[in-house]
């Protein structure tokens, strides 16, 4: 599926693809990148899972991995996301990203940056420009986010963004904070471009 990249004023957003295979390891092996987000894989589960995590689906492949990149040097410095938001599962179930089919349920923004990216506003970048895409290119009315608790950083990022804290509620097999932004809010915050 043709899916559109993505442009901000410093990245290029990309559908992930098998080449990102260096990113994904970077990322999904080093323990403090995901120390909020579960276990750190190995080289080998990293090898496994790369066909899953290239999946799209939905119109206009809006439901996927996007690799980021720096526009000036081309480094990846990490991957933003739309995708289903498990319930009851601890990982997002791949199975239910089909071509040209919108999954049910809440679609939910993400984003995972390589160390040497942190506390640049890369992730607020990524966020931003993944609802842009959502509200104008996408037939999503919702976007919703979830995080550790303890992950302060990511609030805010969410925060910067205009989603809205609705308290708690069940994602990840656990509870967990909920934040949504409509297609509406994201107009009236002046984000519509």
């Amino acid at each position: 599926m043709e899916c559109l990249d993505l442009t901000t004023e410093r990245l290029l957003l990309r559908p992930l693809s098998l080449s990102d295979r260096d990113l994904s390891g970077e990322l999904r092996t080093n323990p403090e990148v995901v120390k909020y987000l579960g276990e750190p894989m190995t080289p080998d589960g990293v090898e496994q899972y790369m066909p899953v995590w290239i999946r799209r689906g939905g119109p206009n492949g809006c439901i996927g991995v996007w690799r980021a990149s720096i526009k000036v040097t081309g480094e990846k410095i990490g991957t933003g996301a739309l995708l289903p938001l498990p319930i009851e599962e601890e990982d997002t179930n791949w199975d239910t990203i089909i071509e040209n089919e919108m999954p049910d349920g809440d679609t939910e923004v993400g984003y995972i940056l390589k160390q040497s990216a942190w506390g640049k506003g890369y992730a607020t970048e990524i966020c931003r420009c993944l609802l842009r895409f959502a509200f104008e290119e996408s037939p999503l009315n919702e976007v919703v986010a979830t995080f550790d608790i303890e992950n302060r950083k990511s609030r805010r990022v969410l925060e910067k963004c205009g989603f809205t804290d609705k308290g708690m509620r069940r994602a990840y097999a656990h509870e967990a904070p909920d934040f949504r932004i409509s297609c509406d809010q994201w107009i009236a915050n002046g984000q519509a471009g």
